[in-house]
Parts: structure tokens; C-alpha cells; sequence
């Protein structure tokens, strides 16, 4: 029998799929990637090395990662909705205190922070989206992959300004880029805080229900190695455009078509997020995803890297929209939160681990193309792993 707290349609799902979506484009497409945007000038104006710029993401991660472990505990104690709002005012707070201090601990602490805030919007509007998606079965997919492609939509946005800022107000200005961020950031909360957003009180009040990792162990792995895999090209391939010569044009062209891309993903994917037949659908975009960060191995071009961007984020998000759509098919509604939580958690550890081994290794060998060859390496062994895992039998 449907909990009365849980609404059997939604009157316009696609919209507030959309409005819930700005949630992870603040969290994750500007919180997190907009860092790869600013990291060349920050690299050079704080004299870091690529060990400790890889270090700025994994602390981020490592906030990831605590925010997914304790995601059902908040969801259960605030409620899907407050836990979405609250976390994004925490990612907006974070990307402020990132434009007020150069120091190496403050900024690490800001990292961490709009990491473990992130953590808790994802997995909490992923549960709120697949709630609404499924009050249209015969859409649930399409609609679930609109909110995955929202962090497009902060790809996109900083894509379009922070290279040009750079560019206006020369070496140095990384601070002023963090503050535009922060200030776009506010325009596209508006929308979040004053939407009518339902959440649903049996997932809120369940989130602790258990989840078992053994049946899923494979499918976790591949998570894993997608999570290590992704944020070498995430993070270092502006500073792999810029040491190419590319110029402010170039940078921004290049993170766009990552953030537009995206938004083809429900479209592109969505018979492919319909296969629920174990990790085939991820087996699929996860081998689309190393294609495209495979592609600047073999050449500096315009256009073999605008390919790259192009394939790489068509089927960025979906990897992750994959997961959760796996969640839907093999675990009942109450424990949705826990289902997405625990992949949360294998892909936060793997891109804790990713950067700063990345950055040793390009500081050992002194070229960001071996950073780039390692993360389609493993993003190859992701999408072979997840071809193992089958369809859970019901109960498991």
C-alpha cells in the first residue's frame, strides 16, 4: 500500500526534475569542476605543485566521501528537501571562503567542505528525483536522467566565464573567478528555494534500511574505478589545453562543450538507461566515457579535443545517472537512499585516491599525458567489470 506522504503523481515531474537538477550544478559543476577551470592560475600564482593541486580535489573528495557515509543519517533526521537546500547553501558558503584566502589549509578546508555538502545534495535529490521519475513509469528513466545532467548546466556556466575573467584581469585573479562563481551560484539557487519540492517522508524516515554490498560487490569496483578514472581528465585537461597553447577561447570552448554535451544525455541514453539487465547500461556509457578521454592521447588538435569534450560528456553524467537507475530496478522505493549512498561511497573513494596519485605521477614524469593515459586505463577496466554484474534476484 502507497504511503499517504507519498504523492502518487507529481503535477509537472519534468520541471521540478529540472529545478532539483540546479542542485548538483551548483554542488558538483561548479563546486567541484569549476576548480580544473581555475587551477592553472592558482598553480602558478600559489606555487603549487601538480601534487598538491591534485591534493585540492582529493581533500574534496574526501569531504565527498563523508557526506555520502553519513547521507541517509541526515536524509533521515532533516528530510530529502531540507537536505538538498541546506547542502546547497553549504556549497555556496564554500565557494565564498575559496575567493577570501590564498592559505593552503583554509582552501583545503573549503574543499572539503563543498565536497562533503555535495555529497549530501546527490544523494538526496538523486532519492527525490527517482521519486518523482517513477510517478511516470513509462518516463521514470527519461526523467531520472534529467537531473543527472544538471551539473551541465554549472559546466557550462563557468565554462563560459572563469577563462574569460582570467583573461580580463591577468595572473592572479583566481579570486575574482571564485567570487563570479559564488554569485552565479545565488541566481541559480533562487529557483531551488522557492520551488514547491515534496519530499517523500517513507524514504526520508527509512534511509537507514540495509544495504548489501556482496551482491553488488563487482558493480561497486567498476564505480570505483570510474570514480578514479574521471577526475584526472576532470581536473587537468584545462591545464593540458593551456600548455598546448590554447588561450582563454580555447579553455572555455573546450569546458563547454563538456557542460552542453550533457545536456544531450537524456536523450542520447535514455533506451540504454531503460536496460535493466545488470551492469550492461553502465558497461555501455562507462566505455563511451573512456573513448573520450582516450581521445587527447593521441594529439593537441582543436578538433580531436573538442571530440574528446563532446564524447567524454555525453556520457559523464549518464555513468552516474546509470547507477542510480540500477538502484531503481533492483531495490524496493525504502532503501533507494541507502542503494544510492553506498555507490556514492565506492565512487568517492576512488576519486579521493585518483588526483593526488595522478599528480605524483605526472611530478614523477613530468607530462600531463601519462595523467591522461592512466585515467582511461582505468575507466577501460570500469566498463569491463561492470559487463560482470547480473540482475539481483528480488530480496538481495
Amino acid at each position: 500500500m502507497r504511503s499517504p506522504d507519498f504523492p502518487a503523481t507529481y503535477a509537472h515531474p519534468a520541471r521540478l526534475i529540472l529545478i532539483l537538477s540546479l542542485a548538483p550544478s551548483i554542488g558538483l559543476g561548479i563546486g567541484r569542476f569549476a576548480y580544473g577551470l581555475v587551477l592553472p592560475d592558482m598553480r602558478d600564482s600559489l606555487h603549487w605543485s601538480y601534487s598538491a593541486a591534485g591534493f585540492m580535489n582529493t581533500i574534496n573528495a574526501v569531504g565527498y566521501l563523508a557526506g555520502a557515509l553519513v547521507a541517509s543519517s541526515l536524509i533521515k533526521r532533516f528530510g530529502l528537501v531540507e537536505s538538498v537546500r541546506w547542502g546547497t547553501i553549504a556549497c555556496i558558503l564554500s565557494l565564498a571562503l575559496c575567493a577570501m584566502t590564498g592559505n593552503f589549509i583554509m582552501l583545503s578546508f573549503a574543499r572539503l567542505l563543498v565536497g562533503f555538502a555535495a555529497a549530501a545534495v546527490f544523494v538526496g535529490g538523486g532519492a527525490l528525483a527517482a521519486t518523482i521519475a517513477q510517478s511516470r513509469p513509462e518516463r521514470a528513466d527519461f526523467l531520472l536522467s534529467l537531473f543527472y545532467a544538471g551539473p551541465g548546466v554549472g559546466i557550462l556556466g563557468s565554462g563560459l566565464t572563469a577563462p574569460f575573467v582570467l583573461q580580463a584581469f591577468g595572473a592572479g585573479s583566481w579570486w575574482i573567478v571564485w567570487w563570479t562563481l559564488t554569485l552565479l551560484s545565488v541566481v541559480m539557487m533562487i529557483p531551488l528555494m522557492v520551488a514547491s519540492l515534496s519530499g517523500n517522508a517513507a524514504i526520508g524516515h527509512n534511509a537507514r534500511v540495509g544495504f548489501s554490498v556482496r551482491p553488488v560487490l563487482i558493480y561497486l569496483a567498476a564505480y570505483f574505478l570510474f570514480g578514479a578514472g574521471y577526475i584526472a581528465y576532470m581536473t587537468f585537461m584545462i591545464a593540458y589545453v593551456r600548455d598546448s597553447g590554447g588561450g582563454a577561447a580555447a579553455q572555455s570552448l573546450f569546458w563547454s562543450l563538456i557542460g552542453v554535451s550533457a545536456f544531450a544525455t537524456p536523450w542520447v541514453w535514455r533506451r540504454v538507461l531503460a536496460l535493466d539487465r545488470g551492469g550492461l547500461a553502465t558497461t555501455l556509457i562507462l566505455g563511451v566515457n573512456a573513448i573520450g578521454a582516450s581521445l587527447p592521447i593521441f594529439g593537441h588538435s582543436p578538433i580531436l579535443l573538442a571530440v574528446s569534450a563532446l564524447v567524454f560528456g555525453v556520457a559523464f553524467f549518464a555513468v552516474v545517472g546509470s547507477t542510480t537507475a540500477f538502484v531503481r530496478f533492483n531495490y524496493p522505493t525504502e532503501r533507494w537512499p541507502a542503494g544510492i549512498a553506498a555507490m556514492t561511497i565506492a565512487f568517492g573513494i576512488g576519486q579521493t585516491l585518483g588526483p593526488i596519485a595522478v599528480g605524483a605521477v605526472t611530478d614523477a614524469l613530468g607530462s600531463l599525458s601519462y595523467a591522461l593515459n592512466v585515467s582511461a586505463a582505468l575507466l577501460v577496466l570500469g566498463a569491463v567489470l561492470a559487463a560482470f554484474q547480473g540482475k539481483l534476484a528480488k530480496g538481495e
